[in-house]
């Protein structure tokens, strides 16, 4: 029994052994498993455990970059930006122009070479590196691949420990804490380190990054902040930090600061070893570089990767031209904003989340000014602080008030003078002063820079000289004036007196009713009515607001609907011109006014949700009862522009203001008024197709337009897949001069078939369908009800393509007019084809002209259309502009169709075709005795020969038309 006891007892230790091998096996893949047994395994390292974790935090990527897919990463994507070492009698200096050929000064560093012994270091003290720049140069970016390069054991492998900070996290700490305490609060596994114990020497191998310490109030004043070299004693974070800067606390650490241009002055330079300047990306190569790593990677699919490239070389030529988008691309946010846009213009589909084109700068704003303020924040009122002191709304009535006037008066570049006025003009107080001085220190250049000469002429000659100022994006004008406007920042004085006096008497209101209901009882009734004009001033506000949201509305449609602009590309083409540039010969422009069509699409844009949420992170806040006002009086001005017809430009403006608005109900309310659809010669791309298909989307099923007109829209399979479930709103589908293979007619056939679509008329010339794409078209005539008119003229059918429909047509009932002109069918082919048309239920028209028939062939088509008995049915046959020795009735639409395409045919099919009209009417006008009809006869040959000297002389102009 007893040796029973014992092998059992053998087993289960072996068991309990090989079961805390498995476990240590999957903490160490990653698997954290929790054990209920004791272990004797020898614990973790803590410096491990310290690198992974830190490694997990920092490789976290905002949602802002999720948003643009999920092929992006640190490492992947990290482009080293330019920095220069400083000498201290130099750190305020700033880099020339972007744009500058020349050598800089100071010799080019990496991070890791700011840390490299050197003569000027005291032995027994670590370095103090203070590297700076301004908003936008790339700090933060810097810092996290500083910080994932130290845990792969890439970069500063001399230090054991690296252990980073945000300063916006330590200044938010309002209790006394200890430095190792500090530590183990953010990285408990570092509890009680021997490196942070302050024995020995043990800390030089420590490095301690201290990332915005622009956030942070430091006072280095012996008086104001104590002297401490205990780890364990417990102090203010701030003095923490001084201590370890002083070299009084951790001498032997070496500490990495980032700050910005306005607070460079903070850290007294005897503190400072050296100091290093940020200076983003100084040359197209850099910024190439970054583009490749951003737009290669988020294309995803090999098949987007040719597309990438072509962006990136156009975008590389433009940047090579020294264009404002250099200038721009100097710093790596605007790099970001860059991809970000041409992400969204070139590679939208279905399948990924919902961006828009408003959300995009507004996420480029929260990331580069998100918890930003500006003041002290010495004010004991919570409330008022965070409303004051948000940098964003800083930016907003500054440089907001700028851009709006911009707008208003159609100007993009402002003298140093109109600065002055606009952005600090009014201050009066030291701490105004202050604050403005930060400002322009830090972020104004962020905005604005000076105006890049390219062969444009200035308004004014006398202003040649003189430094012009433009946003360094031109849509970032439109969208701050935008922002100024929904905010409700452009109030009259009345408005703004109106608020303050509506504001105090609504803190007291309860209170004020509370007194006049009593009073009411002692008072005489003419009294009382004093009494209640306390009342009146919410309400006055409130009309005076609501006729101010009213006003943003009406703002918003004229700038939508400006006739000025009417034929203006859209507003979609205008912004990939300003990143890619305009290839091929420059139009001159001798003035700078410009169109703001981005203008009313931001403001509609900014009512949305999503964007409201994050503009409250930024401390602009847009209440929803403005959004709601400005909503519905936005409906009625836009119902009363669509009752006017509006050019497919202004359309397509349209489209892509709904699809920002992102309101389903106020977009199906606008498109009610909508009958037709007209976006002919608009350069669609996947992303106007998914505009277009999503605003469609928010319509009931009930919802049908009489045309949708997509002719000469470059439109491709791909696309056509993504406004599939557009076109079942639909009755006429003008699909023609496009790009229609044989693969894309199963998507024209599945949509024919489908129940949910009312396609009426289907129009398909000019496309390559050829016989097999044909073939498939066709497959859906036997359960199609809706279809009446089919037009595949110039679709390559053939003898065989124009049979198969022969055989077809018996089985679709509804039909009513088929044109097959211009398909290279023969005799027998259209002979077949009229028979069928004939026998056919419904159809009295064929369109055969432009085919190679003979003209005995013509005169059996003329005859086969003509019924056999009294009550047989009659089919017009179009084959040519005359039947046999008369005109045929049927010449001018003939005519008015080969006019109007014959500039996309073959020219010389089409000049042979009308010499063989010439012929026609040659023969048949000797034939006629009547000066009537030989006169009829002329006029015809005159529209012909017209027809035929334009095409020669390659100048056809748009079909007027002929009267018969």
């Amino acid at each position: 029994m007893s040796s029973l006891h014992r092998q059992l007892s053998q087993l289960l230790g072996a068991w309990r052994r090989k079961r805390r091998v498995e476990v240590s096996l999957y903490t160490a893949t990653g698997f954290h498993c929790r054990t209920f047994c004791s272990t004797t395994s020898a614990p973790a390292d803590p410096l491990e455990i310290h690198k992974k974790k830190v490694f997990l935090w920092f490789s976290h990527l905002p949602q802002e970059e999720k948003q643009f897919g999920g092929y992006s990463s640190p490492e992947t994507m990290h482009v080293d930006p330019l920095i220069l070492e400083r000498e201290a009698e130099e750190r305020a200096g700033w880099l020339r122009s972007p744009l500058q050929t020349q050598t800089p000064s100071s010799p080019s560093v990496t991070v890791e070479q700011l840390f490299e012994p050197s003569d000027a270091w005291s032995e027994g003290r670590g370095p103090n590196v203070l590297m700076y720049g301004a908003v936008g140069t790339g700090k933060s970016t810097a810092v996290r691949k500083l910080v994932l390069d130290w845990c792969a054991g890439r970069t500063l492998t001399q230090f054991k420990l690296l252990v980073p900070f945000s300063c916006e996290d330590l200044g938010q700490l309002s209790k006394v804490v200890s430095l190792r305490d500090l530590v183990s609060r953010k990285y408990l596994h570092l509890k009680k380190h021997p490196l942070l114990s302050g024995e020995g020497n043990q800390a030089k191998d420590v490095l301690f990054v201290f990332n915005g310490m622009e956030k942070m109030n430091l006072d280095f004043r012996i008086g104001a902040t104590e002297l401490c070299s205990d780890p364990n004693e417990a102090l203010p974070p701030g003095v923490v930090v001084v201590n370890l800067l002083r070299k009084y606390l951790l001498p032997e650490a070496s500490i990495l600061v980032t700050t910005r241009l306005s607070a460079l002055d903070r850290i007294p330079q005897k503190y400072v070893s050296r100091y290093a300047q940020i200076c983003g990306f100084n040359d197209p190569d850099r910024q190439r570089a970054y583009f490749s790593s951003r737009l290669l990677q988020q294309s995803g699919e090999t098949g987007q990767n040719h597309g990438a490239r072509t962006l990136i070389e156009l975008l590389y030529l433009n940047l090579q031209r020294e264009s404002q988008l250099a200038a721009a691309c100097f710093l790596p946010s605007y790099c970001w904003l860059t991809c970000a846009t041409l992400h969204f213009l070139h590679f939208t589909d279905a399948k990924a989340p919902i961006r828009t084109l408003t959300g995009i700068y507004t996420s480029f704003l929260r990331l580069n000014f998100g918890g930003e303020v500006i003041g002290t924040g010495q004010r004991s009122n919570v409330a008022v602080q965070e409303h004051h002191s948000s940098l964003m709304l800083y930016v907003v009535r500054t440089v907001g008030e700028l851009a709006f006037d911009g707008v208003t008066n159609k100007r993009t570049s402002f003298s140093e003078k109109e600065l002055e006025q606009w952005i600090g003009g009014e201050t009066k107080t030291d701490e105004e002063l202050r604050q403005l001085a930060m400002f322009r220190t830090d972020v104004l250049d962020f905005f604005l820079a000076p105006r890049v000469e390219s062969g444009k002429h200035l308004e004014d000659p006398c202003e040649k000289d003189t430094t012009r100022y433009v946003f360094v994006v031109p849509a970032m004008q439109e969208y701050l004036a935008a922002l100024y406007v929904v905010l409700g920042e452009n109030k009259s004085a009345l408005e703004k007196l109106t608020t303050q006096v509506s504001a105090v008497i609504g803190q007291a209101s309860e209170d004020v009713n509370a007194l006049v209901s009593i009073l009411s009882k002692f008072i005489p009734l003419r009294i009382f009515a004093v009494f209640n004009l306390l009342k009146l001033f919410p309400k006055l506000y409130e009309k005076i607001s609501s006729r101010n949201k009213s006003s943003i509305a009406r703002t918003m449609a004229a700038e939508m609907f400006r006739t000025e602009d009417s034929y203006n590309e859209d507003v979609l083409d205008q912004v990939e011109q300003s990143l890619l540039g305009v290839h091929g010969p420059q139009p001159e422009q001798c003035s700078e006014s410009q169109p703001f069509e981005l203008f009313p699409i931001f403001m509609g844009g900014l009512l949305h949700y999503g964007n409201r949420v994050l503009l409250q992170q930024l401390g602009c806040n847009i209440q929803s009862t403005t959004v709601a006002q400005i909503t519905q009086a936005l409906r009625k001005y836009l119902v009363r522009e669509l009752s006017k017809p509006q050019p497919p430009e202004e359309l397509m403006d349209l489209l892509v203001l709904l699809y920002e608005f992102q309101n389903p109900r106020v977009t199906a309310e606008v498109l009610a008024s909508i009958r037709t659809i007209n976006l002919t010669n608009i350069r669609m791309t996947p992303l106007k197709c998914f505009v277009l298909s999503s605003v469609l989307s928010c319509t009931p099923v009930s919802y049908h337009l009489e045309e949708m007109d997509l002719s000469s829209c470059l439109l491709t399979h791909d696309m056509l897949q993504m406004l599939c479930p557009a076109f079942r709103h639909t009755h006429n589908l003008n699909l023609q001069f496009n790009s229609v293979g044989p693969e894309s007619c199963v998507l024209l056939r599945d949509l024919l078939l489908d129940p949910m679509s009312a396609i009426r008329s289907l129009q398909l010339c000019d496309n390559p369908l050829l016989e097999s794409g044909a073939r498939t078209l066709l497959e859906a005539l036997p359960e199609n009800r809706s279809l009446t008119h089919l037009s595949l003229m110039h679709t390559g059918l053939g003898d065989q393509g124009a049979l198969e429909l022969a055989e077809r047509l018996q089985q679709h009932t509804g039909l009513l007019e088929l044109n097959v002109a211009y398909n290279n069918i023969g005799d027998n082919a259209a002979l077949a084809l009229v028979d069928a048309c004939r026998e056919h239920a419904g159809i009295h028209t064929v369109h055969l002209y432009l085919n190679p028939l003979s003209d005995v062939g013509k005169q059996s088509l003329y005859v086969r259309g003509v019924p056999k008995s009294q009550g047989g049915r009659r089919v017009k046959v179009l084959a040519s502009v005359t039947e046999g020795a008369d005109i045929s009735e049927y010449w001018h639409p003939i005519l008015s169709v080969i006019q109007k395409n014959a500039s996309s045919w073959d020219r010389e099919r089409v000049i042979q075709q009308l010499k063989v009209f010439l012929r026609d009417l040659d023969s048949g006008r000797q034939q006629q005795q009547s000066i009537w009809k030989r006169f009829h006869f002329r006029r015809v040959e005159k529209g012909v020969r017209q027809t035929l000297r334009m095409l020669e002389r390659d100048s056809l102009p748009p079909s007027s038309g002929y009267g018969k």
